[in-house]
């Protein structure tokens, strides 16, 4: 028997996808981090982390930016506002889900 408490909940399909759902679970306490930093963090590639922070820029969910220290570039990489407000409710849907069995 299922509830129906679950039923209205809204998983956001651009952050649901795990390797996007572990970069804004890492982001959320955070106001800023380095893209090295978060490369080490979940243990991929360069490549592999542009193209999941692609994704969320591309919805507004994250900014990034890129600056010159010590004649290396730098990326530093932040949830935005749209994208704490949608990683809060995916995680109120996760909840609700989880609830409804």
């Amino acid at each position: 028997m299922s509830n129906k408490r679950g039923a209205h909940a809204q998983l956001d399909p651009i952050i649901h996808p795990l390797p996007r759902l572990r970069l804004c679970a890492i982001l959320a306490p955070l106001d800023w981090e380095e893209f090295q930093t978060l490369r080490d963090l979940l243990k991929t590639s360069d490549s592999a982390l542009s193209k999941q922070l692609s994704a969320l820029t591309e919805a507004g969910y994250v900014e990034q930016l890129r600056a010159s220290r010590g004649g290396r570039s730098r990326v530093r990489v932040h949830l935005t506002a749209a994208g704490r407000r949608a990683f809060r409710a995916h995680l109120a849907a996760l909840a609700a889900l989880a609830q409804s069995e």
